[in-house]
């Protein structure tokens, strides 16, 4: 095995790489547009600082639309979108349009429910004190639920990891393209468990960094 290992110890290194690429940019999205788009829909709900209807039924269509798709078909269903934004469907940069959207899709989901287990006493004690609908979302919503933000970013970096095993379907490489294409495919069951291996450490330390880090933020 360890012959078999480093062998393609180039190629180990280049899936990695690649897996890092396609799931950090995909923490980007979530983080940059899922988090935002999470609390318009919460703050868009009946009974709400900024209640709209219209905007909620339109945003909370998407998102459950984008999170009904098995990811391998929303892949396909994207590459002609993807190649109208890069010019190519192949490739890591390609890989990482529909993990973005995923992405997004996923983690909006999870800030909408983790803002609403927050007392509403505390936006009500907030808007009292006069806060603005930013005041009370920067100040009060998320320091409440800051713990439960970042346990739903862990699950959802964890579902980008898994996301990222299927984007061999267009090139994207990465741990578990490489997995299929030079274990399963080439019969080197070895190195097959060696990814296998490599992705389940990858997923214990982003759920142990999750879960410590929202244990200490957690003041309540």
């Amino acid at each position: 095995m360890p012959e078999v290992i480093a062998q393609y110890e180039t190629q180990i290194w280049q899936a990695i790489g690649e897996t890092f690429v396609m799931v950090g940019i995909s923490i980007l999205a979530a983080v940059l547009i899922g988090l935002p788009l999470g609390t318009l829909l919460f703050l868009c709900r009946r009974g709400q600082l900024l209640e709209n209807r219209l905007v909620f039924s339109v945003l909370n269509l998407l998102v459950n639309i984008i999170r009904s798709f098995p990811f391998l078909l929303l892949v396909v269903f994207l590459i002609p979108f993807t190649r109208f934004i890069l010019g190519t469907a192949i490739g890591t940069a390609a890989s990482t349009i529909p993990l973005a959207i995923i992405a997004i899709a996923h983690y909006s989901r999870l800030v909408e429910q983790t803002l609403l287990d927050v007392p509403r006493g505390v936006m009500e004690a907030a808007v009292s004190m006069g806060a603005s609908v930013r005041e009370v979302v920067f100040k009060f919503l998320y320091v409440d639920a800051r713990s439960g933000l970042v346990l739903g970013l862990t699950t959802s970096i964890v579902s980008f990891i898994s996301y990222s095993t299927i984007m061999g379907v267009v090139g994207g490489g990465g741990i578990g393209d490489f997995a299929i294409r030079y274990g399963y495919q080439q019969f080197k069951t070895e190195l097959m468990f060696y990814m296998i291996v490599i992705m389940i450490i990858l997923v214990q330390l982003v759920q142990f960094t999750g879960t410590t880090a929202a244990r200490l933020i957690d003041k309540r």
